[in-house]
């Protein structure tokens, strides 16, 4: 499986923005679709937003759908997280994990079974 290698998280003013990256040194990283996962303190990890192997595909959560926006180059093996207009509710940890499964039907692109999990970057938003 994949090592992936999260950066770009920092502490940030509410309503500024970040980009994360999510690295890999391995070949083979164009042949999975990759997922961002927040944990926010004291709470569950939720799936951010997932990008299909090509990076035609993406699936975005509803929180924060018009605000995030995921993207990759996979001549860098790189997959990118743009977080804009920050709220407090970004706080936590970001990690990119690698998609076991991904479908897409009727359109709809989805990921799930994440593991190769990278170390996660913390994003802090404040007041």
């Amino acid at each position: 499986q994949l090592q992936l290698v999260e950066s770009g998280g920092a502490l940030v003013q509410a309503g500024g923005s970040l980009r994360l990256s999510c690295t890999s040194s391995e070949s083979a990283f164009s042949n999975y679709g990759i997922g961002w996962i927040h944990q926010a303190p004291g709470k569950e990890r939720e799936e951010v937003s997932c990008i299909s192997p090509s990076g035609g595909q993406m699936q975005t959560a509803r929180s924060v759908k018009g605000r995030f926006t995921i993207s990759r180059d996979n001549a860098k093996k790189t997959v990118y997280l743009q977080m804009n207009s920050l709220t407090l509710e970004d706080t936590g940890v970001y990690y990119c994990a690698v998609a076991q499964s991904i479908a897409s039907h009727g359109g709809v692109f989805s990921c799930s079974g994440f593991d190769s999990w990278g170390q996660g970057t913390q994003v802090t938003v404040f007041s």
